[in-house]
């Protein structure tokens, strides 16, 4: 017992996660009448006190608690602060939505609490119990948001299907985590690298079968092709303040998931695992990227667009090198603060009986509101890769990981994708700056919203010409 709890203060960022959770929703039961936001704020002290932890322990020692089920180590606490600073944005602009909707705030800030904590325990498993522990406690409450606004069929219909799809993925990765065990007798992810080490040949079959099988499962929730077919329904059809959930933080776990999975465990079989990881990866992004083109809801033109960037991010990974995995974290962190930004604003301009929904929506947007079409201006560079903003820098990264290991025409190909993703991009900012506004009032936001949408706006300039510190990190969670 004393072993157990030696180091359990390293779960800390869990504990008050967990705590927060608790406390918002038995405050949101009892004194919702009297104090409205009390689940909000409570969940922004929770996340706040959680980030401060989670700083401190940057820069220590890789640790394994509870018997080997959890890490402590540089990679988990970058992932989390950047989970930490996703939900809380998200929480943040979805405020007046939720009221202005008469949408349980309440359920809507504890689900996404307990979704967070799944996400936590997700990026510091190491084991398969663990990993799928929070991939449970990240999907089940996911599903319960996509349908929070019962009186609504899409959203109902968009639950459904992800709740199923879900359902057959877990399936998925839950059978392959078992030919895992039966091949190597081992659920900690370094018993199961070094039992691969030592009889891996004799049980090569059981192994490409398991790999399969993961790899799906990880597809899924990545939203990569093949395994996207939920992602346009549930972007389309969830509450914007749902969409602005789903398509941010999660992300940064599924990618965590994937490092953990695939770099730790089973380093010895990447010769397999990269075939796969190559056919999802130049999938999404050319695919992703294609249909897009075709969108005019913009809700589905986030979800194509995010399906081709988690293709970007599989291209560290399939570098199979510890810079091509330091590119990849770097890039899904990078991306769920664009994603926050960009479904940000639409949940921000959604007012009471008017959804941002199709791309005209944003018509003369610059005439209505000339710093908000900036922001929004600034958003869509990054996502398209424009220097100086922050995302030239990633998808740098992760094409240099691939030329480096000689995979040239991996790099060529992600870039003609790029190049075909951008026109979407700007035909947005076409629509925002040279068509005529259909409803010409003037769109404001209030003081602090309009100073936090800023700063998580300029943040991809600043990133995008300080890049170093991130980079850095990001290199140095591989660093061992």
């Amino acid at each position: 017992m004393t072993g157990l709890l030696e180091n359990i203060h390293l779960a800390l960022p869990e504990m008050i996660v967990l705590v927060t959770a608790c406390l918002a929703l038995l405050g949101d039961l009892f004194m919702r009448d009297r104090y409205p936001s009390i689940a909000f704020f409570t969940a922004c002290v929770g996340l706040a006190l959680a980030g401060v932890v989670s700083i401190l322990f940057l820069g220590e020692f890789k640790t394994l608690v509870f018997h080997g089920l959890f890490i402590s180590d540089d990679l988990a606490h970058l992932m989390k602060l950047f989970i930490y600073v996703s939900v809380f944005l998200s929480f943040f602009y979805s405020r007046l939505y939720l009221k202005e909707r008469k949408m349980p705030a309440g359920d809507y800030y504890v689900l996404g609490l307990f979704a967070t904590l799944g996400m936590m325990a997700l990026v510091s498993a190491h084991s398969l119990l663990t990993i799928y522990l929070g991939l449970e406690l990240l999907s089940l409450p996911l599903y319960a948001m996509t349908a929070i606004r019962r009186t609504n069929s899409d959203a109902s219909e968009a639950a459904m299907k992800y709740f199923v799809m879900g359902a057959i993925a877990s399936g998925m990765l839950l059978y392959g985590i078992s030919l895992i065990y039966g091949a190597t007798g081992q659920l900690d992810l370094l018993g199961i690298a070094n039992a691969i080490t030592a009889n891996g040949e004799q049980h090569s079959g059981l192994l490409s079968f398991a790999l399969v099988f993961i790899v799906a499962g990880v597809g899924f929730k990545l939203a990569a092709m093949p395994f996207h077919m939920w992602a346009p329904d549930v972007y389309q059809g969830a509450p914007s303040s749902v969409t602005l959930f789903i398509s941010a933080a999660p992300k940064i776990a599924a990618v965590g998931m994937a490092l953990r999975l695939l770099t730790f465990g089973l380093a010895d079989v990447a010769s397999q695992w990269q075939q796969l990881i190559l056919i999802m990866a130049l999938l999404s992004t050319g695919a992703g990227n294609l249909l897009a083109i075709a969108q005019s809801n913009i809700k589905r033109l986030f979800a194509y667009s995010a399906i081709s960037h988690m293709g970007f991010a599989l291209f560290g990974i399939l570098a199979a090198t510890t810079a091509g995995y330091a590119a990849s974290l770097y890039y899904v962190l990078v991306y769920a603060v664009m994603s926050v930004a960009a479904f940000g604003l639409i949940v921000l301009m959604s007012r009471a009986g008017f959804e941002i929904e199709q791309i005209d929506d944003l018509k003369g947007l610059n005439k209505r509101n000339p710093w908000l079409a900036f922001m929004m201006m600034i958003i869509m560079f990054s996502m398209a890769g424009v220097p100086p903003t922050v995302g030239f820098f990633i998808k740098l990264m992760v094409l240099k990981a691939l030329v480096d290991v000689q995979m040239t025409w991996v790099a060529v190909l992600g870039l003609l994708f790029a190049v075909i993703g951008a026109f979407y991009y700007l035909r947005i900012i076409k629509v925002m700056y040279f068509d005529e506004a259909t409803d010409p009032a003037p769109v404001h936001l209030s003081g602090i919203t309009n100073v936090i949408f800023s700063v998580n706006c300029l943040s991809l300039l600043y990133l995008g010409i300080f890049p170093g510190v991130l980079i850095t990190a990001c290199i140095n969670a591989f660093s061992y």
